[in-house]
């Protein structure tokens, strides 16, 4: 079994890919904003049926068992510049088999309107933070010969008016991903373009849109989680470098 880092992972996609791992075994490092969530959720995590295949721990030096199949690590993608002293003290595990970055965060406005801490907003959190977490966790990934997955979006394929912001941020993580994939060799690279799923985020874009929310109108994130989860559990001989997942209507 493998240990998986997802980012986002309190709720929407990353959480629904966080349970799917679990289910089926691996070990998880939990990442948000909100020590809280993250401990409510790892204890949902630690009890029956999570992880049945993995029903034994290992001994710690001195004899105490290890139950670390699923840790936390309170991250505010937000100050990017900040993640590497939160990552020395997380007692991280010295390989990963993948990290999945599902966070992000959108503000809708047209470019004659959004100021520039709305732009720099999205830009950290949904670019930014990703590749610095990325850089510093590389010396795991390529130790665990491991498998990097973006939760980008069809923005970041397309701009539509009104996106431009939140656009740029995705266009600038497809470019991420492309160039991490032809640097790094030994690790996997995905990209996952996701059309509009049922979650908080979609929420509040519907606000800003004016318009009602109704998650029966959308991708679950469930379905967007068996996509990811699809492209990690690829043979090793190949490499799902994009998958997008289009609403039906």
């Amino acid at each position: 079994m493998g240990t998986y880092l997802i980012t986002g992972a309190t709720g929407g996609i990353g959480l629904a890919t966080a349970e799917l791992l679990r289910e089926h075994g691996h070990d998880l490092v939990l990442s948000g904003r909100s020590p809280e969530r993250l401990a409510a959720i790892a204890s949902r995590f630690s009890a029956s049926p999570y992880g049945q295949t993995q029903g034994w721990t290992l001994p710690r030096a001195g004899g105490a068992p290890a139950n670390e199949h699923v840790r936390t690590v309170p991250l505010d993608l937000s100050e990017p510049r900040r993640i590497e002293a939160a990552l020395a003290v997380a007692d991280l595990p010295p390989a990963l088999d993948g990290i999945i970055h599902s966070a992000g965060t959108s503000e809708l406005g047209r470019v004659a309107e959004q100021e520039a801490e709305e732009w720099i907003d999205q830009l950290m959190v949904n670019l930014v933070a990703a590749a610095e977490l990325t850089r510093l966790l590389l010396p795991s990934l390529r130790a665990g010969s491991g498998h990097v997955v973006f939760v980008n979006s069809g923005s970041g394929l397309r701009a539509n008016p009104g996106w431009a912001s939140y656009a740029a941020s995705k266009h600038g993580l497809k470019a991420l991903a492309d160039a991490l994939r032809q640097e790094e060799p030994g690790i996997r690279v995905t990209s996952v373009y996701p059309g509009r799923t049922a979650t908080e985020m979609q929420r509040k874009v519907r606000a800003q849109e004016g318009e009602p929310y109704d998650p029966s109108d959308y991708i679950a994130p469930s379905t967007v989680a068996r996509a990811i989860f699809g492209a990690l559990e690829t043979p090793v001989d190949a490499v799902i470098t994009d998958v997008s997942v289009r609403p039906r209507s």
